[in-house]
This record gives structure tokens, sequence and C-alpha cells, in this order.
């Protein structure tokens, strides 16, 4: 069997060239060593623990499960087991977003199947795609539009109506036709797009989109909207015209009439008459600070951006609102004619540059202001105006600490009052958990609004979740709030003292390390795809489980099967498997299969 290094770097050494055609994809998955670096990839997921249709987890993973799957591969007899419906709630925490859980060996194979369209596609994506890919993020999207937007006029926020349900599966098919030769491959796709679901456990086939869930909808979702992309790029090159704007006759005016007094300096000698025009030059001088240079609206000079992250898009314009509709107009009819998908007209807004756009839970504006620095050469410069503004909104962080009841909201005269509050559904946890917990929330929401220009405006949000955290000790221990705060002082801080697993006393403090803003990360390049290459090890998880020993009772040379946990933490650490577990630090445990059964029934200690 090949490498699967080598097997993957193949593919992506063609991956650029877009008249490429890849034949013969489908014998890869013949590859065992491609699902155990598959099952590497997703083992830890804690997901994998819940049961698809076919009542499977996977718990019990071994070489046996892979080699019978791929047996199934060869004589085309595989057929994915339809998705288990479930519905989780959206950021609004009133609606809710079907999701559908696959069984595991859909997992497995749709994992296999995704490094290899990945490898294929990756190279070929445009730059301004950054959702569901390698090295990128919602910060990255951001990033690029804080520094291609600059001087936008109009913002289009654009949304795909019900994306993910509304994909055409021949559509899909036919794109993937041009670069995959392979028909049976190509079969396999179409499998996994027509498995369906089951919600009630009545089964519904699916006669478009992909689901929500698996492992290759953002993969081929990507694919699809790919088409989108490279329309926008031929349609900017097209929209864009001018070197640059016209000059503003009133600071020409200015111009010129330095340029005069200038000469006149040179021309006199009298010291008093030398004094009273350089004050004179002075002054035009900040006058035409406060000028333009250029026209801010030139019919003769546009320009347009795009980004986009998964079904969301923004673009921005240099231009009149009548460009921005047109702009709009023909996305509808491209999405429409060429990729049977709907724009959203109600959520697809026109918006002025100096007003906020939404996108990625960001305020996206262009700044107005004659606020002046001096230059490396030390002259004063307008260095601020233009320039793309991020902020985190209020109403972003009422809505957070709402979905996360931590707060309750009243209104007095009209005005929201935002009050912390206790989390009943926590004062069964231990205080190390409840605080960690907090932590965490804290942390994460800093972690993804630490871009923002605004970013020390968290600080009201850490008001609320502090006061709710005392809230919920209080209640917890049905005293008050006073005395928890008292309680857990440490120092200037507020934390929980506990033992650690080496019996050495620690402490866990409330988050104190404040709000300032970050750097934009900038470790993916938003401007140039890098060629980039595979590398592989092999890890000690394969390692374990291709040993062929079980880690309990020492057998050798029997087939094992991998035990797996959801959450080391879970683990009650009375049975002597469990302390096993817990003092390798480990979410699994190579057994041979007589233990694997012995641990389910309770004998293995």
């Amino acid at each position: 069997m090949r490498n699967p290094e080598k097997v993957l770097n193949s593919l992506i050494s063609h991956s650029k060239d877009q008249n490429y055609h890849y034949e013969r994809l489908y014998r890869i998955l013949y590859n065992e060593d491609m699902y155990l670096l598959a099952y590497y990839n997703i083992y830890a997921k804690e997901g994998n623990m819940t049961e698809g249709t076919d009542g499977e987890t996977i718990d019990g993973m071994s070489l046996q499960r892979i080699r019978e799957l791929i047996a199934k591969i060869k004589d085309e007899s595989y057929q994915p087991q339809p998705s288990r419906r479930t519905y989780i709630l959206k950021k609004d925490g009133k609606r809710k977003r079907p999701l559908g859980i696959p069984a595991f060996k859909d997992k497995l194979l749709q994992e296999v199947v995704k490094m290899i369209l990945e490898s294929i596609y990756e190279g070929s994506f445009a730059n301004c795609s950054h959702g569901f890919r390698p090295d990128r993020s919602c910060h990255t999207a951001l990033h690029q539009i804080q520094t291609t937007f600059t001087g936008a006029k109009w913002f289009i926020e654009g949304d795909i109506k019900g994306f993910f349900d509304n994909i055409n599966h021949n559509v899909l098919i036919d794109i993937l036709r041009k670069r995959i030769s392979d028909d049976r491959f190509i079969r396999l796709i179409r499998k996994f797009l027509n498995a369906g679901y089951l919600e009630d456990w009545v089964y519904h086939k699916t006669y478009s989109g992909t689901p929500q869930g698996g492992i290759i909808s953002p993969i081929l979702a990507n694919i699809y909207l790919d088409q989108l992309d490279r329309y926008m790029q031929e349609y900017a090159d097209k929209f864009n015209i001018g070197k640059q704007r016209k000059r503003n006759p009133e600071y020409r005016k200015l111009e010129v009439e330095r340029g005069k007094l200038t000469k006149k300096l040179k021309s006199t000698d009298d010291q008093t008459e030398r004094t009273a025009i350089i004050t004179e030059i002075k002054e035009l001088d900040k006058k035409r600070r406060f000028v333009p240079c250029h026209l801010a609206m030139d019919e003769n000079y546009k320009r347009m951006q795009y980004v986009r992250y998964a079904d969301d898009f923004l673009i921005g314009v240099i231009g009149s609102k009548k460009d921005c509709e047109t702009i709009k107009r023909d996305i509808t009819v491209f999405l429409s004619e060429k990729l049977s998908l709907e724009l959203s007209q109600e959520k697809t807004l026109i918006t002025h540059g100096q007003k906020p756009a939404h996108f990625l839970g960001y305020e996206i504006y262009v700044r107005k202001s004659d606020l002046q620095k001096r230059d490396n050469a030390g002259r004063l410069v307008r260095n601020y105006g233009g320039r793309v503004v991020l902020e985190v909104s209020t109403a972003t962080i009422r809505d957070k600490l709402l979905a996360l009841k931590a707060m309750e909201m009243t209104y007095v005269n009209g005005k929201e009052v935002w009050k912390a509050k206790s989390r009943y559904s926590m004062k069964d946890s231990d205080d190390l958990e409840i605080l960690r917990t907090y932590n965490s929330e804290i942390r994460g929401f800093y972690n993804y609004y630490s871009i923002a220009n605004n970013s020390a405006h968290i600080n009201c949000f850490y008001y609320i979740m502090e006061y709710s955290m005392f809230k919920t000790y209080a209640t917890k221990y049905r005293t008050t709030k006073r005395s928890i705060m008292d309680k857990m002082r440490i120092g200037k801080d507020f934390g929980i003292k506990y033992k650690g697993k080496d019996g050495i006393e620690k402490v866990c403090l409330l988050y104190h390390e404040g709000f300032r803003r970050k750097e934009m990360n900038k470790y993916a390049d938003v401007d140039l795809i890098q060629d980039k290459k595979i590398y592989l090890e092999r890890t000690s998880l394969i390692q374990r489980l291709s040993a062929n020993k079980c880690e309990w009772c020492g057998a050798e040379n029997t087939p094992i099967e991998m035990h797996h946990v959801r959450k080391l933490k879970n683990l009650q650490g009375k049975k002597f498997w469990e302390q096993f577990m817990i003092a390798r630090n480990r979410k699994t445990l190579a057994l041979c299969h007589q233990c694997h059964v012995n641990l389910h029934k309770g004998r293995l200690d």
C-alpha cells in the first residue's frame, strides 16, 4: 500500500492546473492506511460517541472494521446509512438548525473522501474564500476586509437562502466532473448526497442539499460556491476602471496658491515680508490638510472587493448606490441560473460605508476622520480617514449574555437595564467546574472579538459574567453574594484553591488579564496561496491499534479493539481500568476482543 503522504501530495501537485483531470481516485479507497489516518483525524471528537442510525459508535474501532468497509467499497455494495436528524439552537437562542448525525463507518469513509477532495481543490480555491479551509478562519476573512476594503463607499451584505439545504445535486456532480474523471468515485459522492435522514424513525429521502453535520459537507459547499467566487473575480475585473480618482479642484487651487507664495518667498530678501509669506503658507497648509486631494466620487474610478465565509459574503464598492443595485441584481441572476440558488433579498442589504454592515458577528464600517499624524518624513498627513473599523456591538454582547442565561434585562424609562443573574442549572456542579466554565466562556468571547477596534468594550461582558458567577455560587451555598466574594478573594483576585492529581494545592483564578486589542492573525496569507505539502507521522494511536497487543491482559498477536470514552473527567476512577486511563491521560484503551467484551459487561476488574 502506498503511503498516504505520497498519495495526497501526488494529488496536490496537480491541484492548481484547472485543466488536469483526476482519474482512478476510487482505488485510493482500498488503502488501509488512509482509514487509519482518517481515524486519527476524527477520533478525539466527542460526537463520535453518539450513536448513528445503525446503533454503532467509534467504540470498538478495529482493523477488522476497516477491512470490512474496504471489502464493500471494492464490490460497490457499500451504502451509507441515513443520518439521524436532530436540531440545535441557532445563535439567537430561538430558531433551530437541523443537524444530521451519520453512522461512524460513514464518518470514517467521508473523512477519507474529504482528504482526497481537499488535496484536489484546495490549491485552486479563490483567495477570497475563508470558510472551512485549512489555515483560514473568520479572523483571516476579517483581516482581508480590513486591509482591502479601504475607502469603500458602500457595502453589500450577501446571504444565500437555505444554502446547505438547497444545493442542487446535479449541478454539484457536473462541477465535480470538470476535474474528476472517475465514475465510481462520483457515484460514491452521489450515494452520500442521496442517503437521506431519519426523523422520529421516519425515513426521508434527500433530493437536494448536503447533510449538515456530514464531514464532506463543508468541502462540497466550497467546491459548489467556488463557481460564485470565480464569477465575482471576473465581475470585479470588468467593474474596476480608472487608475486613480480625479484631483480635487479645491485642493489643486490651494496647491497653486502655495506654489506662487513659495516662488515669492524665494525672490524676496525683506525679512518682514518673508515672515508674512511664511505665515500665509502655514495657513494654506492647514486648510489643505482638511481638503481631500482627490474627489470622493468619480464616475471614471470604480473598485470592488469581495470576501466569502461559507454562504455569507461581503462586498465593498467604490462607486454609486446604483452600481450596488446592479451588482446585487447580477449576483441574483447568476445564482439562480448557474447554481440553482436564491439570494435572500431580505438579508442581502446595501449599506453606506459609514454605517455598520454586519458580517461574522462584527459591525464593519469605514471611518470618516480628518485626524492627522506625522509620517516618517515628519509631515502631517490624514492617516485615519477611509480605514475599515471592526467593532463588537452592545447588541452582540447583550445577546450572548442572554444566550448564556447569565443576565436578565428590564426596561426603566424605555432604557435597557442589565442585571447579572444566577445560573441555576450549574448549582450542582463543583466549585472548580463552575469557575472553569465561566473562564472558558469569557476567554472564548474575548478570543473571537479580540481583533475588534473597541475590544475594551468587552469589559461590560466581563462585569456581568463575574457577578453572575458570584450569584451562582451564592445559590449553590444558599448564602449572600458578599460572603461568596469574601470567601473567593485571593489577594486582589478571585479564585478557587484545589488539590491536583499529585496532591499539591493549586489555585484557579477568575480571568483577570484584560481585553486589550490583539493584532490580526496574519499567519494565513490572504493574497497568495502558498504551495503546501502534507507531512504525516505514524502516531502512537495508530501504532497502538496496529500493534496487536492488548494493553490490559498483555495478549499478543490478537486483533485489537479501541475502547473510547467521551470525556476523561467523566470517569469516576473507582474501577482500575478507569484509573489506568486517567493515569495515562488517554481517552482510548487498546483491548483484545474478550477484554473489550468484559469491560462492557462490567467484569474487567
